[in-house]
């Protein structure tokens, strides 16, 4: 396995755990599972420190906790040996699994044994992540920069290893650049991955990430209103609003539940408020009636 590496680095992992443990259908891919597959003590087991999933979340762990109590850990961890250590095996792909079987007060889990090199694992843990969907959009992007910074990847070669296109590699690491304040926003789920992509292309992501926490407003309208504040700033080069401005924006645009665009000019000003529906304005036009 490791002469493999040595061979083609920058081969495709995109097909995930199959590229190591062989097709689930295949005859020799069972054979190789059955060869590498054993039933190992919860403290024979380590997290691997580079797994790019951070956050694990407690509700969730309770759930799979409960279901191993009843049918034990269906799909085997995926561990490598940690050398110079006898009985020693560090996490490559199952970390969820390991810690719900603690939960549930599960001694063995069945684990799969395979000799990999750091790259191996970095990669493969980031595969298994993403197609489990068990990584946000921030964790996804640390990962790719990490393999970027370890392993000197360049986007192109990234992407052909872990099966993604190039875009969608370069979005996902344009999310590194955000705000502290909106990673954290990501982070805890409260803003979803498109969410997070349509921030990314705006120069105030901070103001707009309230605007859609406040309006709860989805990745379509989401997009729409990056795109507008974009084109506002990008081509009439609009005149910076103050923040007794933005604030005033935010609090009416979250009463209304609908976007609120106030613009001052010379003498006097405009106040706009974007409906998407004839049910919106009927709303509108009756709230100004009371």
């Amino acid at each position: 396995m490791a002469a493999m590496a040595e061979e083609n680095p920058r081969r495709r992992l995109g097909r995930g755990l199959a590229a190591l443990i062989g097709d689930v259908d295949s005859e020799v891919g069972a054979i190789d599972r059955a060869r590498t597959q054993r039933r190992l003590p919860v403290e024979f087991l380590r997290p691997n420190p580079r797994n790019p999933r951070k956050t694990f979340n407690a509700e969730e762990l309770a759930e799979l906790a409960n279901s191993i109590r009843e049918r034990g850990v269906v799909q085997p961890v995926l561990a490598r040996p940690v050398a110079g250590e006898s009985e020693s095996f560090e996490i490559i792909a199952g970390e969820r699994r390991w810690r719900a079987a603690q939960r549930a007060g599960v001694h063995e889990i069945p684990v799969y044994i395979q000799e990999v090199s750091d790259q191996e694992a970095l990669e493969l843990a980031i595969i298994e992540n993403v197609q489990r969907s068990d990584l946000n959009a921030l964790e996804e992007a640390m990962g790719y920069q990490q393999l970027i910074d370890e392993f000197t990847y360049t986007q192109a070669e990234l992407a052909e290893s872990i099966g993604k296109s190039r875009s969608h590699v370069a979005n996902t690491l344009r999310l590194l650049k955000l705000p502290e304040s909106v990673k954290a926003e990501i982070t805890t789920g409260r803003l979803s991955a498109g969410h997070a992509r349509a921030l990314v292309s705006v120069s105030d992501p901070e103001e707009i990430a309230k605007i859609i926490l406040n309006q709860n407003l989805n990745v379509r309208n989401a997009e729409a209103l990056a795109k507008k504040r974009k084109a506002g700033s990008g081509t009439r080069r609009a005149v910076e609003k103050d923040a007794d401005t933005r604030a005033l924006e935010a609090r009416l645009g979250e009463a209304l539940g609908l976007v609120v665009d106030i613009r001052h000019k010379a003498k006097g000003g405009e106040v706009r408020i974007k409906y998407r529906s004839l049910e919106q304005l009927d709303e509108i036009c009756r709230r100004l009636d009371d």
